[in-house]
């Protein structure tokens, strides 16, 4: 018997150009993992979590994610390879399209909200064909109170349909999956791909206008704590670079692990209720707090189970991108809300595979503005098709697939709040050590831990300081609980005129690289990049 039979709330969505009598409302999280087991659509772990696969899309699909091109995003929205447009009257026949393959079947659906700062609230209703992308949602987004329910009104929809698989030469999107944003009409409509990722990232990208334009709000793609004395901070970074582990912290609370913003109050929020972190390669041992939070409502994401039911996070058969969603509660040392005062540190993640830049390093405003422009981190062999060697990857402002603006609008919100704030900010190379991806090591979780610990307690405000040859960043020359010889990375290295050459070589990318935002930089900004090459 179905466990929810005699007490599912359900709603209609006729008005959305839904017709079927079979909506599961606001389901519990114990209720669709029941669901998602009872329809095959997933299977429960020896810990309680329901392991889930998400079909031929184990990531996001950057190349087929839309904005549609109107009266409201026309001038403002910065067009190109990452904001592709999306004709207007295309979108109305899709998303009618959606609408009647959802039809006569059985829906998931619930009310929730991003942002936990009451002030920038946006309530969201989510329509799912599977039950365990409604369960996503219920960790990933805010969870409203029974009493908040009564009277609900999205501001924006989402409409998800993993199964529906679009007509290219019809509906104008590039093959058979999509995500695309409709800010006139306020909707996300999402097709063709069962990863949960698009759901979050959707509303992620929605933010990251909404915000800015309207909001006078810095949005951000960072993981942030706090410590005991109310001292925030915050980590970017891009996927695989530690975000997640790093700001999971059992001496700081956690406020949020990957979307924030930064309001012209300065107070720093969580969008989220969730986290969606990676467990390739998870220990207990080096990240216990993720370890531990893998429990029953936590959804695992393309992992590889044995027989009994025994997760092998080493095991990457199906994709290097294994996930795990769970709510932010099931981490013990949070912030409630999940709200902060202005920062006083800010950390820029980089996994170098290259083994080139210090461990953690001090920037300069304008070093600051210009290495948060860039977005560095380095693809190495196995996390995409086709790459053997390792490669340099840029991502403007750490999450560039997500931004409408333009890069620039970002980093002169950032660069005006960090001045404001008198924030310190520090570059983590979380990458390699001792020479590059396959002769070096990756940088031990201890020491990373370590040295942003002492940056944190301010152990490092009376050290002395050596200056990168190559970059110009500032190095520590002594950090508690660290080696001296890890902090300067050519000491680590054997072959010196090696390390000279490929240090070289990066700045070169870094270089290249920026050349598209020269003409938006300025001399403080332009003087922030390598100082040779």
């Amino acid at each position: 018997m179905d466990v929810h039979t005699q007490t599912t709330k359900t709603i209609s969505l006729e008005k959305y150009g839904i017709k079927t009598t079979r909506v599961h409302y606001q389901l519990s999280p114990e209720e669709l993992h029941y669901d998602s087991i009872e329809h095959g659509l997933g299977t429960e772990t020896n810990s309680g979590a329901l392991a889930i696969n998400t079909g031929k899309f184990t990531g996001r699909s950057p190349k087929d994610r839309f904005i549609v091109k109107d009266e409201v995003t026309r001038d403002k929205v910065w067009w190109g390879d990452i904001n592709i447009p999306f004709d207007a009257d295309k979108f109305d026949k899709l998303y009618t399209k959606v609408a009647s393959y959802l039809s006569d079947k059985e829906i998931y659906t619930r009310d929730a909200y991003a942002c936990a700062e009451d002030e920038y609230r946006l309530n969201i209703r989510l329509i799912n064909e599977y039950p365990w992308s409604n369960m996503f949602a219920y960790n990933m987004f805010l969870r409203p109170k029974e009493s908040e329910l009564n009277n609900f009104k999205e501001d924006w929809l989402v409409l998800n349909a993993p199964g529906f698989k679009a007509n290219p030469e019809v509906d104008g999107t590039r093959q058979e999956n999509f995500a695309i944003l409709n800010f006139s009409k306020k909707i996300a409509l999402i097709g063709g791909t069962g990863y949960t990722g698009e759901i979050k990232k959707g509303i992620f990208s929605a933010l990251n206008f909404i915000l800015p334009v309207y909001k006078d709000t810095l949005p951000m793609h960072c993981s942030a704590n706090v410590g005991e004395d109310g001292d925030t901070a915050i980590f970017f970074g891009l996927s695989g670079t530690g975000k997640t582990t790093l700001s999971a912290d059992p001496d700081r609370r956690l406020i949020g692990d990957d979307e924030h913003g930064w309001t012209k109050e300065n107070k720093i929020f969580n969008f989220e209720g969730g986290c969606y972190a990676k467990v390739i390669n998870l220990t207990e041992e080096n990240e216990p707090e993720i370890y531990g939070a893998i429990k029953p409502g936590a959804i695992l994401e393309n992992v590889m189970l044995d027989d009994e039911g025994n997760v092998d996070f080493t095991d990457t058969s199906i994709t290097q991108n294994t996930r795990v969603s769970y709510p932010i509660y099931h981490i013990d040392n949070i912030q409630v809300p999940s709200v902060g005062d202005n920062p006083r540190n800010i950390f820029f993640l980089a996994a170098d595979a290259f083994g080139v830049l210090p461990p953690i390093s001090k920037l300069t405003p304008g070093q600051a503005a210009y290495h948060f422009i860039s977005g560095y981190t380095a693809k190495v062999a196995g996390t995409e098709a086709g790459i053997e060697e390792p490669l340099p990857s840029f991502s403007a402002c750490f999450g560039a697939p997500f931004m409408p603006l333009h890069p620039t609008k970002y980093a002169e919100m950032l660069s005006a709040k960090m001045k404001e704030a008198g924030v310190n900010v520090w570059l983590i190379n979380t990458g390699w050590t001792g020479g590059s991806y396959g002769t070096g090591n990756r940088m031990k979780l201890k020491y990373t831990r370590a040295m942003i610990s002492a940056a944190l307690k301010g152990e490092l405000a009376h050290v002395d300081f050596t200056t990168h040859q190559v970059f110009g960043l500032q190095m520590p020359v002594h950090c508690p609980n660290v080696p001296d010889e890890v902090l300067n990375p050519k000491a680590t290295w054997e072959d010196k005129a090696a390390y000279d050459k490929k240090a070289l070589e990066l700045a070169n990318s870094f270089k290249t690289n920026f050349k598209k935002f020269e003409e938006y930089a300025n001399d403080e900004i332009m003087a922030g990049g390598p100082t040779s090459s």
